[in-house]
């Protein structure tokens, strides 16, 4: 079994936010896991592979896998991404994807594949056929405050820094974390937030979608709404990102699976 992990919009370096619960997932099972580099992030692999493990079969290195193929393209490029990620599972429902917030959307539109065994939904989006990223977060009240970043992205806008970044998305992190989390915070292709999607991946697909009650991002609401079209869902009683500050519980359901 593998454990593949998507993060979500406007950060960088996947293999970091991952790292708590991949180093904990390791350290009891031993199972190994990736993370997606997202291209609409401009994250490529730093050793030019396209699939590099995080764990001990790796030499204790860690590692993404990613798009090599030129200039990051929205929703599209990030799809592609995630199918070849998933194109290199050693067989039929080999792989557990670990999906965040807009990574949910990311799964919708890579479509349904044989190597996928259960999806892990956290804080997800799961966007019917022809919705975007952009429709589904503009109902929510108090959006995440996004503008034009130049050269075709959008970024996060306003007095931004560590604290801000902290109370908005990982209030129960440490300030170590907010800050190592902020230093991260890219601005990312327009098309991942406008492209409709024209599959819905999640869909036919055992998953597990996690509540997070505390978020100060997604709404709880939009969340249970999302969470209604997995097989089961869980609340959890942490932040937008439970994966850094609480890996001990996003472990206890992958337990289950893998």
């Amino acid at each position: 079994m593998d454990i593949l992990f998507v993060h979500g919009a406007l950060v960088r370096d996947g293999r970091w936010w991952w790292r708590p619960t991949a180093d904990l997932m390791e350290a009891e099972s031993g199972i190994r896991s990736r993370s997606l580099a997202l291209p609409s992030c401009g994250d490529r692999p730093a050793d030019g592979r396209d699939d590099v493990r995080v764990g001990s079969d790796a030499g204790g290195g860690a590692g993404v896998a990613g798009d090599e193929d030129g200039p990051a393209t929205g929703l599209v490029a990030d799809a592609a991404a995630l199918r070849r990620a998933l194109d290199e599972a050693s067989g039929p429902g080999e792989v557990i994807v670990v999906a965040h917030s807009y990574g949910g959307t990311v799964v919708a539109e890579a479509g349904a594949h044989p190597a996928v065994a259960h999806l892990l939904l956290v804080s997800s989006y799961l966007p019917d056929v022809g919705q975007s990223q952009g429709a589904v977060m503009g109902g929510e009240t108090d959006p995440v405050p996004l503008g034009d970043a130049g050269a075709g992205r959008l970024g996060l806008v306003g007095d931004l820094d560590a604290p801000w970044f902290g109370a908005r998305f990982l209030q129960d992190g440490t300030p170590e974390q907010q800050r190592e989390a902020f230093s991260r915070v890219v601005p990312q292709d327009a098309a991942s937030f406008t492209t409709p999607t024209t599959r819905a991946g999640w869909q036919g697909v055992d998953s597990t979608y996690l509540v997070c009650a505390d978020d100060r991002s997604t709404s709880v609401g939009l969340q249970r709404e999302h969470a209604a079209r997995a097989t089961r869902s869980v609340e959890l009683p942490t932040g937008h990102h439970p994966f850094v500050t609480r890996p001990d519980l996003v472990v206890e359901q992958l337990r289950a699976f893998a």
